[in-house]
Order: C-alpha cells, then sequence, then structure tokens
C-alpha cells in the first residue's frame, strides 16, 4: 500500500518538496539572523567602548604633556663678566661655566650689526666671544643673538655723549688733583673712587665674587654715584662744565655738561632696553636655558628689570648653584 504525503497548498511531490524549501530556507536565515544579532550588537558596543578609551588615553596624554611643557619655566643666568681676558678670568674659564649650564640660547651685549661683526671676527680677542665660538663648536645647535640697545655707539656719538663722558670724567679727576673741588665735591669723588677700588679688588678674585647679590649691591651704589647723584652734581654745579665743548658728527657742539647729562640718562635707557630685549626672547623661546653675557657693572640693573617684568614665566638663577 503506498502512502503520499502532501503538502498543504499545493498537489504533487514537487509541490511538496518546494513548500519544504521554501519554508526551510527562511528560518535558516531567521536562525542566522537571530544568532548574528547580539554578535553583531557586542562587537560595535566593545569597538565604541575601544574608541572612547583610546580617545580618553589619547586626551590624558596630550593633556599631561601640554601641562608638562606649559610647566617648564624658561631658565635664565645672567653671567657678570670681565671683557678682557686676565688670569683670574679668561675664555678656558667661561667656556667651562657655558658647558656646566648648557644653554640652548647665548645672548650677548651687542646689537645686531655688533653681532654679525662679532661672529665673523677671525681673531677674537673678548673673554665672551672666544668661549661662546668654542661653546657653539661643542654645540653646533645652541642660538647666539644679540641683546643690546640698537646702534648704540654711533647713537652715543650722535648726540654727544660721546666723547663727553670720557673728557668729564678726565676733567673731574684733574681738579680733584689739582685741589679745585670744594671739601664736598671732594668727597663725592673719594666716595666713588672707594667704590670703584672696592670692584677692581672684587674682580681679581673667581667668577662667583663678581656674580652674587653682594657685589650687586656694591655696583649699583657705584653706579649711582657716577650717573645718578655724586658726579653729575659735582658736573651740574661747576662752571668748567659748561664752558668745555665738543663737536657732534652733525658739526653741532654740545658741554661737557649736557652730554653728560645725556650720557646719563642713557644708562638707564640702555639697561631698560637690554632687559626688555631679554624678556621678549624669554618668552619666545619658553622652556629653554638662556644665558645672557654682561659686563658685570650691568648684572644688578637687569636682574632687577627682569624681575619686574616677570610674570612667572622664567626663573633667573646663578650658575654656580647648579
Amino acid at each position: 500500500m503506498r502512502t503520499e504525503v502532501r503538502s498543504k497548498g499545493g498537489s504533487g511531490p514537487s509541490a511538496g518538496r518546494g513548500r519544504l524549501s521554501q519554508s526551510c530556507h527562511p528560518d535558516e536565515k531567521a536562525v542566522t539572523k537571530v544568532r548574528a544579532l547580539p554578535f553583531t550588537s557586542h562587537a560595535r558596543s566593545l569597538y565604541s567602548l575601544i574608541m572612547k578609551t583610546l580617545s580618553a588615553i589619547l586626551f590624558v596624554l596630550l593633556f599631561q604633556t601640554t601641562f608638562t611643557f606649559s610647566q617648564q619655566k624658561t631658565e635664565i643666568y645672567i653671567i657678570g663678566n670681565i671683557h678682557d681676558s686676565v688670569p683670574n678670568y679668561h675664555p678656558q674659564i667661561l667656556f667651562n661655566i657655558l658647558d656646566k649650564v648648557k644653554p640652548d640660547i647665548i645672548l650677548h651685549e651687542v646689537d645686531s650689526k655688533g653681532m654679525e661683526e662679532y661672529i665673523k671676527e677671525a681673531n677674537p680677542k673678548g673673554n665672551e666671544i672666544k668661549a661662546s665660538n668654542q661653546y657653539v663648536q661643542k654645540y653646533p645647535n645652541t642660538k647666539r643673538l644679540p641683546f643690546d640697545f640698537e646702534g648704540r655707539n654711533q647713537y652715543r656719538k650722535d648726540l654727544g655723549m660721546v666723547p663727553t663722558d670720557n673728557l668729564t670724567f678726565r676733567l673731574i679727576d684733574k681738579l680733584y688733583k689739582e685741589e679745585k673741588l670744594s671739601p664736598t665735591e671732594s668727597k663725592i669723588y673719594e666716595e666713588f673712587s672707594q667704590l670703584t677700588n672696592r670692584l677692581m679688588k672684587i674682580a681679581e678674585g673667581p667668577p662667583e665674587q663678581f656674580n652674587n647679590s653682594k657685589t650687586d649691591k656694591i655696583a649699583k651704589e657705584r653706579q649711582t654715584a657716577q650717573y645718578h647723584r655724586g658726579l653729575l652734581k659735582i658736573v651740574n654745579q661747576r662752571t668748567e662744565f659748561k664752558e668745555n665743548y665738543v663737536t657732534k658728527p652733525n658739526q653741532e657742539t654740545i658741554s661737557y655738561q649736557d652730554g653728560y647729562a645725556l650720557m646719563c640718562d642713557f644708562w638707564d635707557t640702555r639697561n631698560k632696553t637690554m632687559a626688555k630685549n631679554i624678556f621678549d626672547i624669554a618668552n619666545t623661546h619658553k622652556g629653554q636655558t638662556i644665558v645672557v653675557l654682561t659686563g658685570f657693572l650691568h648684572r644688578y640693573y637687569l636682574i632687577e628689570q627682569l624681575k619686574k617684568l616677570n610674570k612667572g614665566s622664567y626663573t633667573i638663577k646663578e650658575f654656580y648653584q647648579l
């Protein structure tokens, strides 16, 4: 006896098989989709979590790097120098200091034109340039920049400050030796000379001796006596300085008194300009080590001005405190 299975909705075996095929295939897709959906959803969630985590890590790293850089203050070393080589202070001593500090930038007490001549000079003689050249040979990536009042030498000549400053000083000394100064004037000149002699004695020692706050104080007293009180007082109250003249490059004449007064004002202008130039360079090159090479009589003024200008972006250090 033959038994035949028929599917509903069709006739014959082929209809049944077709119906079975149609009914099973969609079920397989359904099963596949049901099984794939949880996997795809999980993968997407995992991918999203990973990306969020990576983004968070990158943000933290970027923030830490930026924060660290912003917290890394510029270091400025004001090194007072004796310009000419002497037994107690010569280019090798200064080079050793530079090699200890390892500056990224060295600033020289010259203007832009002077800097070009400074570097091109075949046989330089000054302590600063010789030591600087030696340092750059060892560390070629070091930057060297000028920081002085632009056109300072010609400016002083054009206005008559030079040579009236030296001529004025010589005349004071002459009047003193000839005992023509009043007792008060003589005392002023003697006190100025004593301060000068103290500094000259200090300059005979190691560089640490003329690069400290105690010497800075004496230097300030001496320069104040020269440009703001003592000698200026003598010049202003004696007729000899009104009656002696020099001729400026433009052929105009200027008295010793007027020329010396201009030089006194320029002492402040020049030092404030130099300090501002150092400040601007420090802000341009943040996070770097800067060495300022200057005559040690300028040191106190530059430090005072840089402290006033500082908004917390740099620290002023001494080379011997490393």
